[in-house]
């Protein structure tokens, strides 16, 4: 496993979308100097979207919107440095003055080795990213992390390798990442953000070219935005408290172990399953259990290419007040292209299920099930004009008849890119 792999199988995958944006994948853009490369684009597009609210008694509208950006990479002897800037314009068709929105963010990585892949010597690989987004974003909720309400996100994670030699690897990791919602009580229910830092390490051993044992474990701090009672957010409904207070703080261990690959012809994949314990609110209550991470990629053909990812933890809830829950991700993709490449056609598949293991209010016992169905069309007219649709469906079940509906949303759009 190489380590952009290792660096996203490391921290914890709340629930991964599977994206294949062939268009980005071009060689375009322009050069400057011998080692920069700059990518400026624009896309514009439309979208009908038959629950703007998200709600079981939602209402149809429609958006337009505007993304310019420009992604750039500097590529050295043994070091690459990338990025991306972008800034999005939604303009709704109806709720102009409610839902009329931007969103904007950036994102940087770096790679660098001082040796040929599996041969001894040191890796490096950090990255980083920003964004503020608007609830209408996407269906998916960005990669899995937040709900659909206007809220910020950053994450930052990076990983060293060391390989001793042709058989053994060791590895060390560190992820940050943060969640703030923008809540207008006056408009609805308060959500609860929250951060978490990790520190972890791994240890492998490749027993034939194909085949990777490996030992991993981390330990996580928690801190999230519910130290105050639920009273004081307007959601008091009359039940009555196990405690008067949570602590913000949480804590957290896993101790995984599995198999992996780190090179063949068409097929990659990392399978880990262990232990994890999770004391939730500085001791309010303790969880613990099975959990697993797990990833795959398969290019099947030259044009054709499946990739996997699940994956299982304990986390705060973002809904309830005082309530810890335990995630389970599920996604598969494939990606095919056609006529000599010019079009790309992507579907792909999402699950998750949040399952309440401590909740301080008994209305706030209950679970969810959300499943995201896509398929996608990119047609490259040439190489500055590219021409895209998608088509996406969700449905959400729960214990709790609000949280019960169901969402379609069509995209046509076109990108201009150099």
């Amino acid at each position: 496993m190489n380590t952009k792999q290792l660096l996203i199988a490391s921290a914890t995958i709340a629930a991964v979308t599977v994206s294949f944006a062939g268009e980005l994948e071009r060689p375009t853009g322009f050069k400057v100097g011998e080692r920069l490369t700059l990518r400026p684009y624009v896309s514009l597009s439309y979208t009908y979207d038959s629950n703007v609210d998200s709600s079981r008694h939602g209402k149809t509208g429609s958006q337009w919107s505007v993304e310019p950006g420009v992604a750039a990479d500097y590529i050295g002897d043994n070091w690459k440095v990338d990025g991306r800037v972008w800034y999005q314009y939604h303009a709704y068709n109806r709720y102009t003055h409610q839902l009329n929105s931007s969103s904007y963010g950036e994102q940087l990585g770096i790679t660098w080795s001082d040796s040929l892949p599996n041969e001894k010597g040191w890796s490096f690989k950090a990255s980083e990213r920003y964004s503020q987004i608007a609830q209408d974003d996407d269906m998916s909720n960005s990669d899995g992390r937040g709900q659909g309400r206007d809220r910020q996100e950053f994450s930052a994670q990076g990983v060293l390798e060391r390989r001793l030699n042709q058989n053994v690897h060791l590895a060390a990791d560190l992820s940050y990442y943060f969640l703030d919602y923008e809540n207008n009580v006056k408009k609805y229910a308060a959500m609860y953000g929250w951060e978490r830092f990790t520190l972890g390490g791994e240890v492998g051993y490749m027993a034939s070219r194909w085949t990777d044992f490996i030992l991993a474990s981390n330990y996580q701090w928690y801190s999230q935005d519910n130290n105050r009672l639920r009273a004081q957010s307007g959601l008091y409904d009359g039940q009555t408290a196990k405690g008067k207070k949570i602590s913000k703080d949480s804590r957290g261990w896993t101790v995984m172990g599995g198999i992996a690959t780190r090179a063949t012809e068409r097929i990659e994949y990392r399978l880990l399953g262990g232990y994890s314990r999770f004391d939730y609110g500085s001791g309010a209550k303790t969880l613990d259990g099975f959990t697993y991470q797990t990833s795959a990629r398969w290019a099947i053909e030259d044009r054709l290419s499946l990739m996997m990812l699940a994956s299982s933890y304990f986390q705060p809830s973002e809904n309830s007040y005082g309530t810890a829950n335990k995630v389970y991700n599920f996604s598969i993709g494939l990606a095919k292209a056609w006529v000599r490449g010019k079009l790309t056609s992507n579907i792909d598949f999402n699950y998750r299920k949040e399952t309440v293991q401590y909740a301080e209010y008994t209305s706030d016992e209950y679970d969810r099930d959300i499943w995201t169905g896509r398929i996608g069309f990119t047609y490259n007219v040439n190489r500055y004009v590219s021409l895209f649709s998608n088509l996406e469906y969700q449905s959400t079940d729960s214990d709790r008849k609000s949280y019960q509906y169901d969402r379609w949303r069509g995209t046509v759009g076109m990108r201009l890119s150099y």
